[in-house]
C-alpha cells in the first residue's frame, strides 16, 4: 500500500479537455498547445497534490535549463500579485526567436515520433526546467523514448535565450518528484536522506562508489560527503556536490523518491531517496546569521554608524562651520571685493554726494552709549574668563549695540538665535535650524525620524534601543561641539612657529591672547524658558567656551531672571552685565533731529523713534506719527493685557492691569510708588509676583533704587501716552472700572465669610470666655469694615452701569 502523498488524483483533476487552438494560450491552471501535439500544461494541479500520478503506459522526461535558475524571487517579490510569470515571460520572450516558452521547448526537445503521446507538461520555474508527461504505445519501453530524446538534442541542440553557451538537456525521471513551490532557491549541492521503503527492515546507507553511480550520470561529481559515523542525526544522509547547479537540479528532479535496489546497495528492502538542494554558507547564511542575532547585530552597526559619521563626516561639518565663522573676514579681506567698495564709494560720492556712513541716524544714540561699548571692548581683551550679559527691554538696542559697534573690529563671530531654534516645530526642525546658524553641514535631520522608527523596532525585538536615533539633546551636543572645535582652529590659525610663545601649548596661548578668540553672541535667551533642552545646552557649552578659554560669550536677552540659569551652568563664576534702558530726551531729540527739521520729542525708545521717523520720511506729518504710534501702542496693550485674558490664562488679572493703566495715565509724573502699589486690594495676594510678571511682559517698568525696587513706570515711554488714550475712551473705561468693582465686592464677601465662620465657631463655645472679646469685637469691626466698602463699591457699580446704559 503506497503512503497517502503518493495517492493518484482523482479523475475530475486528471480530466483536462483539449481545445482546438492554433496558438498557444496562458492561464493560471498552465498552457495548452496545438491539437497535434495534444499537450496540455497544467502547473496548479500538480502544486496542489504535490506529486505528478503515471499510469502503467505512462513516463515522465525532466528538460533542464530552459529557464533562469533562481526566478523564485519574482514568484514572491512585490511583483507576483500583477500577472503570473509564465504571462510575463510570453510577452517579453519572442517564441519565434527564443523558443523560450514551454510549446516550443516540448516542440524542439522531444522528437516527433508515433510511439508516445505528450500529456502534460508542467513548469518549474524556480529551477529552470519542465516535466513532460508522455504515454507510451504498447511494445515501447521508457529507455527507447530516453535514448531518442538524447539522440535527437546530439543532432539537434537547443540554447537557451539566456545563455546561449549551455545548452538545453532532458532526461528520464525514474523516482516520484516532488512538486512545491516552497522558497527553496536550488544549489550545485544535494543532501541525499535515505528512508526506509517499507516496514520490512531499515533502510541501507549508500557508499559513496554506489551513489557515484547513481549520480554521475546528470553531471559533474565535485564532492561526496557521507554522515559521520559518530552523528546521531536521523535519517541518515549524504551530501553531493556537483559542478553545476544545473546538474544538482536534474539530479534531484530525475531521482528524488528513487528506490534504490539491493544491487545498487539500497540493501534488501531498498532504500528510497529524499533530496533537497543543500544551502551554502554563503551570503544567505550571513543574512540568516544576521537576522537570528539582533541583540548584537543591531547594536554593532549603530556603533558602526556612529564610527563613519565621526570619521567622515566630522571634519567635513568642522571644516563649513570654519567658513562660516570666516565668512566676514574672506569678504573683508578680498582684495576683488575691496577695490568694487571703493569704486561703489567713489561713485555714490561723485553722483549722490556725500555718502552716509550711518543711514539709520543711530549715531547720537551710539555716542550717549559710548560708555557700554566701551566697556565691552574692555571685557573683550581681558585673559579672564568672559561671560557678559546684556540684557534691556525689547527695542534697546542691544543686538546693534553688540555686532555693530562693540564687535565691528572683531574678525571672528557666530550668532545664534535662541528664537529661531525654539521656535521651531518638531526636534528636526530644531536641529536644522541650530545647524545652520553655525554652518554645521551636512545634516541629515530627516534620518532622526526614520531611526527612531528603527529604534522602535529594536526595542520590540530585542528589548533596548539599538541607539540608531538620537534625542535632541544629543544632536545638539554634536553641533556645538563641533563649533567649538572649529573656533578653537580658527583661533589657533595665527600661530607661527618664530612666535616668542611658541612654546606655549595651544590653551596657553588662548589664555594669553583673548583678542584671538572669536565671540559667540547667544541672541534672545530665554525666549522661551520652559524649552530647557535648548537652554541648557546652549548654557553649559556657553560655559565649556568661557572655561577652556575658546570664545567669549555674549548673552542678550530681555528677561530680567536671567541669573538663574546662567549661574546653574557656571555657579562659581562671576558673570558681568550690561543694563540697557531708554536713551535719554535729548539723545532723543538728536536723534530725531537727524531725520527732521523739525524739533519733536517721543521718549527715548530707539524702535519708536525709528518707526516715527521713517513714517515722517514716508510723508506724515509729525503729530500724525506720533499718533500713529500711540494707537498701535494703545491696541497692542488692550490686546494683550486685557482682551488676551480670555484665550490664555496669564500671571495677572485684566483688572490688576487696568488699575496700574488707570494709575499711571492719571499720574502727573508717570510713575507710582512701588509700595503703594502692593498696599492696593487687588494686590494683596501675590502682587509682587504679578508686578514681576507684568514686567517681564513689558507693559511696566520696575526702577530700583540701591538694589531696592522703588518705582513703577510704563513699559516704555509711549506707553504713557497709549495708556492717556485708552482712559479716555470711556466705555471701556466704565466697562473695566465695573469688572474692578466686582472683583472688589466678591474679595470683600470672602473675607466676610471667613470672619463669620470664625465668630460661629466662637459662638458655638459653651461659654464665652473674657479673653475672646477683643477678639469677637476685632471679627465684628473688620465685618461692618467690609460691608461699608461693599456698600460703596455697589454704589459706584450702579453709578456706572447708569453711565453704560446713557452712551448705549
Amino acid at each position: 500500500m503506497k503512503p497517502a502523498c503518493f495517492s493518484r488524483m482523482s479523475p475530475a483533476v486528471r480530466a483536462s479537455p483539449l481545445r482546438p487552438r492554433a496558438n498557444l494560450q496562458s492561464s493560471r491552471r498552465g498552457w495548452r498547445l496545438a491539437p497535434r501535439f495534444s499537450v496540455n500544461v497544467r502547473a496548479v494541479s500538480s502544486i496542489q497534490s504535490g506529486h505528478i500520478d503515471l499510469a502503467e503506459d505512462e513516463g515522465l522526461v525532466y528538460v533542464n535549463n530552459i529557464f533562469p535558475h533562481r526566478l523564485q524571487w519574482l514568484l514572491r517579490g512585490p511583483l507576483s500579485h500583477i500577472q503570473p510569470l509564465e504571462g510575463i515571460l510570453k510577452r517579453i520572450n519572442h517564441p519565434d526567436l527564443a523558443a523560450a516558452d514551454p510549446s516550443q521547448i516540448v516542440k524542439r526537445v522531444l522528437p516527433q515520433s508515433e510511439d508516445f503521446e505528450i500529456k502534460h507538461v508542467v513548469t518549474r520555474y524556480k529551477e529552470g526546467g519542465a516535466f513532460v508527461k508522455y504515454a507510451r504505445k504498447p511494445g515501447v519501453k521508457n529507455e527507447d523514448i530516453q535514448n531518442a530524446i538524447k539522440e535527437h538534442l546530439n543532432k539537434s541542440p537547443i540554447r537557451p535565450w539566456f545563455n546561449p553557451f549551455q545548452k538545453v538537456d532532458a532526461d528520464l525521471v525514474h523516482g516520484r518528484p516532488w512538486i512545491e513551490d516552497l522558497y527553496r532557491i536550488p544549489s550545485n549541492s544535494v543532501r541525499v536522506e535515505f528512508l526506509a521503503n517499507s516496514t520490512d527492515g531499515p533502510p541501507a546507507e549508500l557508499t559513496q562508489e554506489c551513489l557515484y553511480t547513481l549520480f554521475r550520470p546528470y553531471g559533474k561529481l565535485l564532492e561526496i560527503h557521507p554522515q559521520p559515523f559518530d552523528s546521531k542525526v536521523e535519517p541518515r544522509y549524504a551530501t553531493l556536490r556537483f559542478d553545476r547547479p544545473r546538474f544538482a537540479v536534474m539530479a534531484r528532479n530525475c531521482l528524488h523518491g528513487y528506490v534504490a535496489s539491493e544491487e545498487e546497495g539500497g540493501g534488501k528492502a531498498g532504500t528510497r531517496f529524499k533530496i533537497n538542494y543543500e544551502r551554502k554558507i554563503k551570503l544567505s547564511m550571513i543574512k540568516d546569521w544576521i537576522y537570528n542575532h539582533p541583540r548584537i547585530v543591531i547594536p554593532a552597526l549603530a556603533a558602526l554608524v556612529a564610527t563613519i559619521t565621526v570619521i567622515i563626516f566630522d571634519p567635513i561639518r568642522t571644516f563649513f562651520i570654519k567658513m562660516k565663522i570666516k565668512a566676514t573676514l574672506h569678504a573683508e579681506e578680498n582684495n576683488i571685493i575691496q577695490w568694487i567698495r571703493r569704486q561703489a564709494s567713489k561713485a555714490n560720492i561723485m553722483y549722490f554726494g556725500q555718502r552716509k556712513t550711518d543711514p539709520r541716524g543711530l549715531t547720537a544714540i551710539w555716542e550717549d552709549r559710548q560708555k557700554d561699548i566701551a566697556q565691552l571692548q574692555a571685557w573683550l581683551t581681558e585673559t579672564a574668563e568672559t561671560f557678559i550679559v546684556v540684557h534691556g527691554p525689547r527695542g534697546s538696542g542691544k543686538r546693534e549695540l553688540v555686532l555693530e559697534q562693540a564687535l565691528k573690529d572683531h574678525k571672528y563671530k557666530v550668532v545664534i538665535d535662541c528664537k529661531q531654534i525654539q521656535d521651531a516645530r518638531g526636534d528636526t526642525a530644531k536641529i536644522s535650524r541650530a545647524a545652520a546658524q553655525v554652518g554645521y553641514r551636512p545634516i541629515f535631520s530627516w534620518m532622526n525620524s526614520i531611526s527612531s522608527f528603527i529604534d522602535l523596532a529594536a526595542q520590540g525585538m530585542i528589548g533596548t534601543k539599538a541607539g540608531f536615533s538620537e534625542t535632541l539633546d544629543a544632536q545638539l551636543s554634536k553641533i556645538w561641539q563641533n563649533t567649538a572645535v572649529a573656533m578653537k582652529r580658527v583661533a589657533l590659525e595665527a600661530r607661527r612657529k618664530d612666535d616668542k610663545d611658541a612654546g606655549m601649548s595651544d590653551d596657553e596661548y588662548l589664555e594669553a591672547h583673548p583678542e584671538k578668540r572669536p565671540v559667540v553672541v547667544i541672541d534672545n535667551f530665554l525666549y522661551d524658558a520652559e524649552d530647557s533642552v535648548v537652554l541648557d545646552k546652549l548654557t553649559e557649552w556657553a560655559a565649556g567656551l568661557t572655561t577652556a578659554n575658546i570664545a567669549h560669550v555674549i548673552f542678550l536677552t530681555t528677561d530680567s531672571s536671567f541669573a538663574k540659569p546662567l549661574s546653574k551652568a557656571l555657579p562659581n563664576q562671576v558673570y558681568r552685565t550690561v543694563g540697557l534702558g531708554d536713551c535719554s530726551l535729548d539723545v532723543g531729540r538728536r536723534f530725531v533731529m537727524s531725520h527732521l527739521d523739525a524739533e519733536e520729542v517721543l521718549g527715548g525708545r530707539v524702535t519708536d523713534l525709528e518707526f516715527m521717523a521713517h513714517r515722517i520720511e514716508a510723508g506724515e506729518t509729525p503729530q500724525a506719527a506720533v499718533d500713529r504710534i500711540i494707537e498701535q501702542s494703545a491696541s497692542e496693550i488692550l490686546k494683550i493685557f486685557i482682551l488676551g485674558t480670555d484665550t490664555i490664562t496669564p500671571q495677572w488679572t485684566r483688572e490688576q492691569a487696568w488699575h496700574i493703566i488707570k494709575a499711571l495715565a492719571n499720574s502727573k509724573d508717570g510713575s507710582l510708588l512701588y509700595n503703594k502699589v502692593l498696599l492696593a486690594d487687588l494686590f494683596k495676594e501675590n502682587g509682587e509676583a504679578t508686578l514681576r510678571a507684568l514686567e517681564q511682559a513689558e507693559l511696566i517698568s520696575v526702577g530700583s533704587v540701591k538694589g531696592f525696587p522703588r518705582w513703577v513706570k510704563p513699559g516704555k515711554p509711549v506707553y504713557h501716552a497709549a495708556f492717556q488714550r485708552l482712559i479716555e475712551n470711556k466705555t471701556l473705561q466704565s466697562r473695566l472700572d465695573l469688572l474692578i468693582l466686582g472683583q472688589l465686592i466678591s474679595n470683600e464677601n470672602k473675607g466676610i465669610g471667613k470672619y463669620e465662620e470664625e465668630l460661629q465657631l466662637i459662638g458655638s463655645l459653651p461659654k464665652q470666655p473674657r479673653e475672646l472679646y477683643s477678639r469677637t469685637m476685632w471679627l465684628l469691626n473688620k465685618i461692618s469694615d467690609s460691608q461699608s466698602k461693599i456698600e460703596n463699591y455697589e454704589w459706584e457699580s450702579r453709578k456706572l452701569q447708569r453711565a453704560l446704559q446713557s452712551d448705549s
